[in-house]
C-alpha cells in the first residue's frame, strides 16, 4: 500500500524522534544523518560528518564529506522539525546555499579557521579546506530540508565559488519519498543525451523479436563515459560494483597506461562495460540507430573501467578524444530488476578479480542473518512484556517492503514485533563488528569502505568454516550493536563532550575496551547483554571512562594534521591510544573486570554454537532432500552416469535417495546429494 506525501511526511518525524531517542541524538543531528545515511547507501555521497556551525554573519554548515577524488561535499539545513509539511520557496534554497557557500568561501579566502576553537569540528573542516584547496576539484552543495520543494523551482545550474564549480542538489521530504517509494529504493539516473552531450549513442539493437528484453550494443565515447562518472559518482554503478571499487580504489594500472600511451588500442585491449537500464528512447538518425535517453543506467561490471577514464582525465590531463569502449547494454523491466540485475552484475565479473565475496548482499552469510532475524525473538527488555525481533536489512527496503502490503492494523502489529530502532542494515552491522574484530580505523573511513573491508573478511571466514555464523553469532552481533548504540547515547551527554567527532570517539572506545580486556585473555559476556537487551551500570562506567580518554587523546593530533576526522583514519592515531591502553586500564573499576569471562568459558560457548549450527544444517539438507521425488534422483543419476561424472562412492547415495522414501538419506548423504544437485544444474539437467 502506497503512502501519501502526508502520511511520509507524519512517518518521518515519528521515524526522526524515535531515532533521536533511541540513539541520544539531537533532532537535527538525527535528520541529517537519516538522510545522509540514504544517500551514502544509493551511492549519492561516499561518506558523512556531521559539523554544525551557525555564524551571525550569514555562514552555516551542518556536515560534510572529502572524497578520494577532489570532491568536497558540504551539507546544509532547513530543519525546524515542523508539523506541517510547508513549501520550500527559491528565495529559502537560494539563502541555504548562499550562507553554505559563505562558509567555504571565508575558509579557502578569509583565514576562518583562525577564529574558531581549535577542538572544535567546524575548525577542523575550515583549516582542511584551507589546505587542500589547490586539490578540490568539485563543490557539491546539498540541502536537505524538511519541506517540499516549490514546483516552480525546475533546476538548480552550476556555479563557481573561490574558483571552484559548483553544483547544488536538494533533498525534500517530497524526494526522499519518490526515492522510498519507487521499486529500487532509490532515485533512478535520468540521462538526456541530447540535452547532456548535444547528441545520442549510436548503437545496435541486440534483440530479436517481440518477446525478448530489449539489449543493445554501444560504441560509447570514453570523454562522454568520463563525465558521466565526473557528475554522478558512484551512483552509476551497480551496488557490487561499488564495493569492488571501495575495497580497491579507483585506477587501473594497466588502463592508465593504455589511455596514456595507446588510446587507438583502447577499444581493442579492453573488454568492455556491462551495463543496465530500466528504459530507452532511441531515434533513426541517418547514421543509424541512436539512444537519446536512458533512465535508471547502472554500470555492472566494468566499474574500474569508467573510474580510471575519469582519473586519468582529471590527474594526467589525458586525451579522450580517440577512445571508445564497448558497452553492453540490458533493459530490464523495472519490475525485474531487482532479481534480475544482481545476476547480470554476478555472471558478467565472473571471469575478472571480483570475487564471491564482494557479491556480498547476496552472499549465503547474509541469507542466513536474515534467517535469523526473521526467526529469533529478542527477551523482553527490562519492564516490558512483550518480545520483539531484530530485523536485519539484507537488501536495500526490505524493511519499508515488508509493511508496504500490510492493512494500517498489520502495519502496528509488523512494528510492534520489529521496532524501528531495532532495524540494522549490512552497514549497521559492519560497523558493529569491526569495532571489535578488525581495525577500528576501518569504521572511520566512512560506512561504504568500512563495509568493504567487512565483506572481504566474513568472504574468508565463511570459506575456512561457516558453521562460525550461527545464531550465538547473531545474538553477538546485536548484542555488540547494543553496545554501539549505548556508547553512542552515553558519549553525547558527557560533561566534556562538544558535539563533535562522536563516530570516531565511539569507534575507537569500543576498540580500546576490546584491546584491555583482549590484553586479560578475557571475553564480554555478550549473551548476558542479548539476555538483558541492554548494558549494565558497570559497563557504562568503563565506557564513560573510556570515551573520556579518547576524546582527550584523538581531539590532540599531532603538528601538521588540522583535521581530527582525518587523524581518526590513521594507523597513527589507532598506535597512539594502543600506547595508552595499560594507563587507562588502570583507571577501570575491579568490578567490570570480575564480570567478564574467561576464554574457556567462551570457547566452550563457541563449540556449542558450532555443533548446533550443523545440526541445523544437516536437518536443512535433508528437508531439501526429501522434497525431490525418487523419479528425479533417479533421472539425475541416469543423465549423471552416462556422462560418466559420478564416482563410486555418489552412485550408491544416489541409489539410496532413489529408494526414498522406504530409505532416508543420512544428513552427510543429504550434503553429497545437494552438490550433486548443483552438478547436474552445470550440466544443463534441473531437477525438483
Amino acid at each position: 500500500m502506497e503512502t501519501t506525501i502526508a502520511e511520509f511526511f507524519h512517518d518521518f518525524r515519528q521515524e526522526l524522534l524515535s531515532g533521536a531517542e533511541a540513539d541520544g541524538n539531537f533532532q537535527l543531528s538525527e535528520f541529517m544523518e537519516t538522510i545522509a545515511n540514504e544517500l551514502i547507501e544509493t551511492g549519492v555521497t561516499e561518506g558523512f560528518e556531521l559539523c554544525h556551525f551557525r555564524a551571525q554573519r550569514g555562514m552555516r554548515v551542518d556536515g560534510y564529506w572529502f572524497d578520494d577524488e577532489g570532491v568536497l561535499d558540504l551539507f546544509v539545513a532547513d530543519f525546524e522539525f515542523r508539523n506541517e509539511l510547508t513549501s520550500l520557496t527559491r528565495t529559502d534554497v537560494n539563502a541555504a546555499f548562499k550562507r553554505v557557500s559563505n562558509f567555504f568561501e571565508a575558509s579557502i579566502r578569509k583565514g576562518l579557521a583562525d577564529e574558531l576553537e581549535l577542538t572544535s569540528p567546524e575548525y577542523g573542516l575550515a583549516r582542511q579546506i584551507a589546505d587542500r584547496r589547490g586539490a578540490i576539484s568539485r563543490l557539491r552543495l546539498t540541502l536537505f530540508s524538511d519541506r517540499t520543494l516549490s514546483e516552480r523551482i525546475k533546476e538548480l545550474p552550476d556555479s563557481e565559488v573561490s574558483g571552484v564549480p559548483v553544483s547544488y542538489q536538494v533533498w525534500d521530504i517530497s524526494r526522499l519519498h519518490r526515492q522510498r517509494s519507487s521499486r529500487s529504493h532509490k532515485e533512478p539516473l535520468d540521462l538526456d543525451f541530447d540535452q547532456m552531450f548535444g547528441a545520442g549513442i549510436f548503437c545496435l539493437p541486440a534483440h530479436l523479436g517481440s518477446e525478448a528484453y530489449q539489449s543493445y550494443l554501444i560504441v560509447m565515447p570514453a570523454e562522454v563515459l568520463a563525465s558521466l562518472y565526473e557528475r554522478f559518482g558512484a551512483r552509476l554503478l551497480e551496488q557490487n560494483v561499488r564495493t569492488f571499487l571501495q575495497a580497491r580504489g579507483n585506477v587501473n594500472k594497466g588502463i592508465r597506461a593504455t589511455i596514456l600511451n595507446e588510446p587507438g588500442m583502447f577499444f581493442s585491449y579492453n573488454n568492455g562495460i556491462t551495463a543496465t537500464a530500466q528504459g530507452v528512447e532511441t531515434k533513426i538518425t541517418d547514421s543509424g540507430l541512436s539512444i537519446t535517453r536512458i533512465i535508471d543506467l547502472q554500470i555492472v561490471n566494468g566499474g574500474q573501467t569508467t573510474a580510471s577514464l575519469f582519473h586519468t582525465r582529471r590527474r594526467d590531463k589525458a586525451d579522450l578524444s580517440r577512445i571508445f569502449v564497448q558497452m553492453k547494454l540490458s533493459v530490464i523491466d523495472s519490475e525485474d530488476t531487482e532479481s534480475v540485475v544482481p545476476r547480470i552484475s554476478e555472471y558478467a565479473n565472473t571471469q575478472n578479480r571480483v570475487n564471491a565475496a564482494d557479491f556480498f548482499s547476496n552472499h549465503p552469510f547474509h541469507v542466513r542473518m536474515e534467517g535469523f532475524s526473521r526467526r529469533i525473538w529478542a527477551p523482553a527488555q527490562k519492564g516490558a512484556q512483550r518480545e520483539t525481533k531484530w530485523f536485519y536489512e539484507r537488501a536495500r527496503g526490505q524493511y519499508a517492503d515488508a509493511q508496504s502490503k500490510l492493512t494500517p492494523s498489520e502495519q502496528r502489529r509488523f512494528k510492534a514485533e520489529h521496532p524501528k530502532p531495532q532495524m540494522f542494515t549490512k552497514t549497521d552491522l559492519a560497523k558493529f563488528e569491526n569495532v571489535w574484530d578488525d581495525h577500528p580505523r576501518y569504521v572511520n573511513l566512512g560506512a561504504q569502505k568500512n563495509f568493504a573491508q567487512y565483506a572481504r573478511r566474513i568472504g574468508r571466514e565463511w570459506e575456512k568454516s561457516p558453521d562460525g555464523f550461527n545464531e550465538s553469532y547473531f545474538k553477538r552481533a546485536v548484542a555488540r550493536g547494543l553496545i554501539f548504540r549505548a556508547t553512542e547515547k552515553l558519549v553525547s551527554v558527557q560533561p566534556w563532550y562538544n558535539g563533535g567527532y562522536r563516530a570516531n570517539i565511539v569507534a575507537y572506545t569500543l576498540a580500546v575496551l576490546n584491546g584491555i580486556i583482549e590484553r586479560r585473555k578475557r571475553r564480554l559476556d555478550f549473551s548476558r547483554i542479548w539476555n538483558d537487551q541492554g548494558i549494565d551500570a558497570t559497563l557504562e562506567a568503563a565506557v564513560s571512562i573510556v570515551s573520556h580518554a579518547v576524546n582527550e587523546d584523538i581531539t590532540r593530533p599531532p603538528g601538521g594534521i588540522s583535521n581530527v576526522s582525518e587523524w581518526c583514519k590513521k594507523e597513527a592515531c589507532w598506535d597512539r591510544i594502543q600506547d595508552r591502553m595499560v594507563e587507562i586500564e588502570r583507571s577501570l573499576p575491579s568490578k567490570f573486570f570480575s564480570q567478564l569471562l574467561s576464554s574457556d568459558e567462551q570457547a566452550a560457548e563457541d563449540r556449542t554454537a558450532k555443533q548446533t549450527q550443523r545440526i541445523d544444517d544437516g536437518i536443512e539438507a535433508q528437508r531439501q532432500v526429501l522434497e525431490i521425488p525418487a523419479e528425479e534422483w533417479t533421472r539425475l543419476h541416469q543423465t549423471l552416469n552416462e556422462k560418466a561424472l559420478l564416482t563410486p562412492k555418489e552412485i550408491g547415495i544416489l541409489k539410496v535417495a532413489i529408494q526414498i522414501p522406504a530409505k532416508i538419506p543420512s544428513e552427510k548423504q543429504c550434503a553429497v546429494l545437494l552438490d550433486l544437485l548443483e552438478r547436474g544444474k552445470e550440466e544443463g539437467i534441473i531437477v525438483g
